[in-house]
């Protein structure tokens, strides 16, 4: 996809994936890593650092990893990428038995695990999986506010009429159940919630609400929270990225320009606001001091770019792809490619308020791999 000035770069940035990979997945092959622990992945599938429902084999990120290896698998033809990807299916089993702490995240967990590995060796048990899943997150659906319902019931505030920007990620996961059995219900549920993130999220320059509260009886916007950005009416970046990523998702299972151009004007809000030196704050309406930055919103970002730049004329091609460029070679530079870290991406934020700023979190590692893949071509479409 790239020209052949940026060819040599991509191949030798796809090397040093490879060879960063083959060992980190064996080391950490038993392991679904959320982050790092003095340079080695942590593993939620035995650790639960919060103690709630939602945290250890249930937490929202438990798909990445294995979603990893099946770019991997896709890419080298490896076996063993498809056997430790496997691993991290077999284990998300007990979510399915916990349940309670499943929420819309779901798609998060088994698309790039189940629906992966379906697509890939046609496994019979890794389509009932995705299937399972698809129905949990239809039954978080509200019919009268159009919307899925995000998270469970939080210590403190009423989340029964919630949604958030992040399960336009979540989607796809009901568009596949449509696909794959030809019940329609499915994609009605996800069309609809994404015809009510155009226009209760997408604010008329281009930036989005992170959470959105309905009121769950009646429908009807009742005000938005500032979620994991600044503060309300801020700018997250990494919402920024789940909404044009997102939408793009949207159109690729369904072909409907309105979310083909909705995903066109959040990326231009978000290229206006890219930095020279192309590093991604927390939130683009952020205070200056302290500098947070969060190099995942680079990575998912770049994604959503290039699938843009695909649907686009040359001209307008360039403007996508070139962004994208820009972000990936400033990750590049400001990853580690060393045994000093398990971890690609290092420079990670979960949320601007969070404790902990600047530290590898495992999707920023898979939407930068699955953004090089993109770049190279005959990628492995999981979403």
């Amino acid at each position: 996809m790239v020209g052949t000035e940026e060819q040599q770069w991509l191949d030798d940035l796809i090397a040093k994936i490879e060879t960063k990979m083959a060992w980190v997945s064996d080391k950490s092959r038993d392991k679904i890593p959320y982050t790092t622990i003095d340079g080695t992945h942590d593993d939620r599938s035995v650790h639960n650092p919060s103690g709630t429902v939602t945290d250890g084999i249930n937490w929202w990120t438990n798909g990445f990893w294995g979603g990893m290896m099946w770019l991997m698998y896709h890419a080298t033809g490896e076996q063993k990428y498809k056997d430790i990807a496997s691993i991290s299916e077999d284990k998300l089993d007990k979510s399915f038995d916990d349940f309670y702490g499943l929420h819309h995240d779901v798609g998060f967990m088994w698309l790039l695990t189940s629906v992966a590995n379906y697509k890939l060796t046609n496994n019979p048990d890794s389509r009932k999986r995705g299937l399972h899943a698809a129905t949990l997150l239809a039954g978080r659906f509200n019919p009268v506010g159009g919307f899925i319902r995000a998270w469970n019931d939080l210590e403190g505030d009423d989340t029964r009429g919630w949604a958030i920007i992040d399960c336009m990620f979540n989607i796809p996961l009901l568009y596949w159940a449509t696909e794959e059995t030809g019940d329609p219900r499915f994609s009605q549920i996800a069309n609809t919630h994404a015809d009510t993130a155009i226009t209760a999220f997408v604010r008329s320059d281009g930036s989005v609400n992170h959470i959105v509260e309905f009121n769950p009886f009646q429908g009807g916007i009742v005000r938005t929270h500032g979620g994991q950005g600044y503060e309300v009416g801020s700018s997250w970046t990494r919402g920024q990225t789940w909404a044009l990523y997102g939408f793009m998702m949207s159109y690729h299972h369904t072909g409907k320009t309105e979310y083909l151009d909705t995903a066109k004007r959040i990326a231009h809000y978000f290229i206006s606001n890219i930095p020279e030196d192309g590093v991604i704050s927390v939130d683009f309406r952020q205070p200056p001091e302290p500098q947070r930055e969060d190099d995942t919103a680079a990575a998912i970002a770049a994604c959503g770019l290039i699938e843009i730049a695909k649907t686009v004329q040359t001209y307008d091609r360039k403007i996508y792809l070139g962004a994208a460029l820009k972000l990936l070679k400033a990750l590049e530079s400001r990853s580690d490619w060393t045994k000093q870290s398990d971890a690609i991406v290092q420079k990670g934020s979960s949320s601007y308020h969070a404790d902990i700023h600047h530290q590898p979190i495992i999707y920023g590692d898979y939407f930068f791999m699955e953004a090089i893949f993109k770049l190279k071509g005959n990628d492995l479409y999981l979403w």
